[in-house]
């Protein structure tokens, strides 16, 4: 049942985004049709997920549609930034971004501060707002002025975790033209954050289970969209023959999780720098995938 679960699930997402992106572009069912040489019926199957559809076909959809094949793969409907699509380059994100190897120190306000600290060291459920309080420097009141409760901070610490990763990972994608060299920079970037955010990566490994509602879902789908970043990397490398990998999709899975056990053993001032640990990283990825050695990305290739 499992096995057959996936590529369902895959189709569905693929066809979210083919409609999703056939809509950005202003195109009925029947002109995509045409530009792709399939029957209305073809197009609108795929679209509600109810056939596969081959990388060939791909290839040829995203032509159409104006994405990156290697997205459309894996069901993320991001348009290319060209100007035959009329679409525009996204504004600069929040300041230092841009260059995702660089990290100030983390910067949280009291109640945080208090809040990262009481969880690390004895658990969500562990922790008591008053406890947070007094490792925040606050008056129990003076916490409730901000946050109703561990939830809230929980769910802040979790936001500000993924938007930060967001950037970071895609500052990175934008700063190579093939998929295996994005690949060795996502990973980079993935182990490069969870070095040097351990405390947040930490958190965000061992707390998901403590969120509820809707802010579990949402923080969930971004750490959905992170793995799937990887995974049309390693899909669209394996496609080029760069990479040999007969299992892309678990060889990606594996990738992710190699970095987001980071927190679990780095320490601050070990014997590893984050940069040392980042560079091992990639290497271990790019044996894992069985990279072609002459499309090997080196360090100093795939940083820039």
């Amino acid at each position: 049942m499992q096995q057959s679960a996936e590529p369902s699930l895959h189709r569905r997402a693929l066809g979210r985004a083919v409609r999703e992106l056939r809509r950005q572009r202003g195109l009925t069912v029947r002109q995509l049709a045409h530009q792709i040489g399939v029957s209305i019926g073809t197009v609108s199957a795929i679209e509600n997920g109810r056939v596969g559809i081959s990388s060939e076909r791909v290839v040829v959809l995203a032509d159409a549609l104006g994405v990156r094949a290697d997205r459309l793969l894996v069901g993320i409907a991001e348009p290319i930034r060209d100007e035959r699509w009329g679409t525009t380059p996204a504004g600069p994100g929040p300041a230092g971004h841009g260059d995702w190897h660089h990290y100030e120190p983390l910067e949280l306000d009291p109640a945080l501060r208090g809040a990262l600290a009481s969880f690390l060291e004895v658990g969500y459920h562990g922790s008591t707002m008053r406890g947070v309080a007094e490792r925040a420097g606050l008056s129990v009141a003076g916490l409730y002025h901000y946050y109703s409760g561990k939830q809230q901070l929980l769910v802040a610490i979790l936001d500000r975790t993924m938007e930060e990763l967001q950037r970071r990972t895609t500052a990175a994608s934008d700063a190579a033209h093939d998929p295996w060299t994005r690949f060795a920079l996502l990973v980079e970037c993935q182990a490069l954050f969870h070095s040097h955010r351990r405390e947040l990566g930490f958190i965000g490994a061992t707390e998901m289970r403590s969120l509820a509602g809707p802010a579990r879902e949402r923080i969930a789908r971004v750490r959905r969209e992170e793995q799937a970043k990887i995974d049309a990397e390693v899909i669209a490398a394996s496609l080029a023959g760069a990479f040999g990998t007969p299992r892309p999709r678990e060889a990606a899975r594996a990738v992710v999780t190699m970095c987001t056990a980071i927190p679990q053993w780095y320490r601050h001032g070990g014997g590893m720098s984050p940069e040392q640990v980042a560079d091992s990283y990639v290497d271990f990825a790019l044996d894992l995938v069985q990279c072609e050695p002459a499309l090997r990305p080196q360090p100093s290739e795939a940083s820039g």
